[in-house]
């Protein structure tokens, strides 16, 4: 175990963990460190605490000292100054006829450098552009060109839920996400209503596919057949969720009915292999190997 204190350099930006030093630093501090962009001042998320040696790394930089109240006029002068730099650079990117999008500005504490973040849809060659803001902020100057995902997270928003974006609220790290999660949670495959602000697929894609590749595993697919209290009949819609079946029983022209789980039997056709919930998902009071949706039977389970 390693004692570390976790710090961040945004308000909605991903937390570090540094070493302490023997220091006694107190969450809501700030901190002076040192990163790969230079000199920064952070605000301390959380205190002092243990993590196990795996969760960090071996080399953990370390605190250099407390920040005291000029270092934290010198970060809010220098966020009121990126202000200014972000109009002042846009100017130069029209100047130039650059086919870029500038999204943010950063000095850092010591002003040895500032960084340009920006997005486009392929290579720029912005090489006179850093000349000419060299000649005018007089320091290192570094363009780095950023994702769409990326541009959220800086930026912020509301997205379609009505809820600010979840990258720029608490999502530290971007998850991988695919077309596969919508299938299987049986969304609208419009990329309109799956699709985040960035044009991306939304990350709460990723929140709750666990417990549909569980529940999608005990219940039967489209197509089985399964016996309800009306007769023998093929499953032709499943609800993982409510564990409702719609089902279509004796002649095709009768229109399918909706039974609860707990009032159907399987007979054959397809199932998928469950997979075991694991045992850190919210549904980990389940028990951890495959079995029926609460209240469904098979005939093998009625046998």
């Amino acid at each position: 175990m390693k004692k570390i204190v976790s710090v961040r350099f945004k308000p909605n930006g991903k937390s570090y963990y540094f070493d302490p030093c023997d220091m006694d630093i107190k969450t809501g501090e700030y901190v002076i460190v040192t990163t790969a962009r230079g000199t920064e001042c952070g605000e301390v998320v959380q205190g002092i605490h243990e993590v196990a040696d795996s969760n960090c790394n071996r080399d953990l930089k370390p605190v250099v000292r407390m920040a005291d109240a000029v270092d934290v006029r010198r970060m809010k002068q220098n966020r009121a100054d990126e202000e200014k730099a972000f109009q002042l650079c846009q100017e130069r990117i029209e100047k130039h006829g650059l086919d870029m999008k500038l999204v943010e500005v950063e000095y850092n504490l010591d002003r040895s450098k500032i960084l340009f973040y920006f997005t486009a849809d392929g290579r720029v060659d912005f090489r006179e552009l850093v000349k000419d803001l060299a000649g005018v902020f007089h320091t290192r100057i570094e363009l780095r060109q950023i994702g769409v995902r990326d541009e959220s997270k800086m930026l912020g928003g509301l997205g379609i839920c009505g809820q600010p974006f979840c990258c720029s609220r608490f999502l530290k790290d971007f998850q991988p996400v695919s077309i596969k999660m919508a299938k299987e949670q049986n969304l609208s495959l419009n990329p309109s209503k799956i699709s985040g602000c960035c044009g991306r697929l939304m990350c709460c894609l990723a929140y709750e596919q666990k417990t549909y590749e569980y529940l999608n595993g005990v219940l039967p697919m489209v197509g089985s057949t399964v016996r309800t209290p009306d007769g023998v009949g093929t499953v032709v819609e499943v609800s993982p969720v409510s564990a409702t079946l719609r089902v279509r029983t004796g002649t095709d022209s009768l229109a399918p009915k909706t039974y609860k789980a707990s009032q159907c039997q399987y007979i054959s056709g397809g199932k998928r292999t469950p997979k075991a919930p694991d045992p850190y998902d919210d549904f980990s009071g389940m028990n951890p190997k495959p079995i029926p949706h609460p209240g469904f039977e098979s005939e093998e389970d009625a046998e």
